[in-house]
């Protein structure tokens, strides 16, 4: 089992939770990135950014943090990551330690174990292996902008910056014996319906009233099983898909006595089978293009709807016997003594993006539980095994 400085992991993660970083604000959080890797040895020159957040849909303070080692040994190009981003909930987080427990001290804030106990796995395995002089192979770390909101860092990442890593490990919430070696691909939307306004009171046959029409697709959704749990034949198939759908947010109208003139709703739709996403997206957007032709005013001018869809991740499975999962559970054996678990989830991770970039990557939890919400602790012994795996990844490969 490899050894680690256990005090110094544990305080380095406790200054990484208290530092902000909301997603397309990450800078506070890059500096003392930046600062632990220059005091671990690694030269100024070896760490650089690159222009990801000029490419995302919302403007981001700074791209990826990228670092590239040469190594000291040859054997396969490796890449660490973790994403830099939390949410808002984790502004202001004290974190407190509680026997073996980090929690925040704030009961209104998260504590940003997700992913700031990422990063720290990252850093500390680095560290050991740079202030120890061991041997290491051709090394890659990223640390990514705007996972929270969709993946963006990674999806708009410059891939010619990472050097060729030939696989990747990424850090992120969970148990660090369970090696996530797929997940699900996500489709979000955005609905805009544009109805006719009319004074309620006064003339309500005179408006369109985007609300009835928002109303009445998500109720034909729900009847007809298109939302939550989504389980259907496909046209000629024999066997069932399976994915999930929500409408998260509904934004719209301005007061009781006016017919809604506007409304907007976010939805998304997730399945390990792609075309099984397609459908669910496509049954949304007919829901509401139906719902908005049933609304009219008297003079027979209907509620008007505009669908924008993008694809936020594709799905993506390793095979249980490709390289890089090997490599993955035997770090986790030799760490912690314990078979790892192999999982697939319904989440996006940032690995799905690597994969489509042509860097097959596992991900591994560092103890986070309870993530994005006031309730979010920190496994202390859970997040030291996953320092000890990043650790053992370096020496073995």
């Amino acid at each position: 089992m490899s050894n680690i400085n256990e005090k110094r992991a544990l305080n380095l993660v406790m200054q990484l939770m208290a530092v902000r970083g909301p997603s397309c604000d990450e800078t506070a959080i890059a500096d003392v990135i930046v600062a632990q890797l220059l005091a671990s040895g690694v030269p100024k020159t070896s760490i650089a950014f690159d222009a990801a957040h000029k490419r995302t849909p919302r403007p981001g303070a700074l791209g990826n943090l990228i670092v590239k080692l040469p190594g000291t040994r040859k054997g396969p190009w490796v890449m660490l990551s973790a994403h830099m981003d939390t949410v808002p909930i984790c502004l202001g987080c004290k974190p407190k330690l509680v026997g073996d427990t980090i929690r925040s001290e704030d009961p209104t804030t998260g504590l940003g174990g997700d992913d700031r106990a990422g990063i720290a796995a990252v850093l500390t395995g680095v560290r050991e292996i740079l202030q120890s002089q061991a041997n290491y192979p051709p090394l890659t770390l990223c640390f990514f902008v705007q996972e929270e909101i969709g993946l963006q860092g990674s999806r708009n990442m410059d891939v010619k910056k990472l050097g060729k890593p030939t696989f990747g490990f990424n850090f992120d919430g969970g148990n660090p014996r369970k090696l996530t070696v797929g997940a699900t691909g996500g489709e979000r939307m955005k609905v805009k319906l544009f109805g006719v306004p009319s004074h309620a009171g006064l003339a309500p046959q005179e408006g369109a009233s985007a609300i009835t029409a928002a109303g009445l697709a998500i109720a034909a959704l729900h009847k007809q099983r298109w939302l939550g749990l989504v389980k259907k034949k496909l046209t000629g198939d024999t066997a069932f898909s399976m994915g999930t759908s929500n409408v998260g947010i509904i934004r719209g109208g301005n007061a009781t006595n006016v017919v809604t003139e506007y409304v907007e709703i976010d939805a998304e739709a997730r399945s390990h089978v792609s075309p099984f996403r397609t459908a669910i997206a496509d049954a949304i957007a007919a829901a509401f293009v139906t719902a908005a032709a049933q609304v009219s005013s008297a003079a027979g001018v209907a509620v008007r709807a505009e669908i924008e869809r993008r694809v936020d991740y594709e799905s993506f499975r390793l095979a249980d016997d490709s390289p890089v999962v090997l490599q993955a559970a035997a770090a986790v054996r030799q760490s912690t003594g314990v078979e790892p678990e192999l999982a697939v989830t319904n989440g996006g991770v940032d690995a799905n993006w690597l994969f489509q970039h042509g860097i097959p990557s596992v991900t591994l939890g560092c103890g986070q539980r309870n993530v994005h919400t006031n309730q979010e602790t920190l496994d202390v012994p859970d997040y030291l095994a996953a320092c000890r795996i990043a650790k053992t990844l370096l020496e073995t490969l």
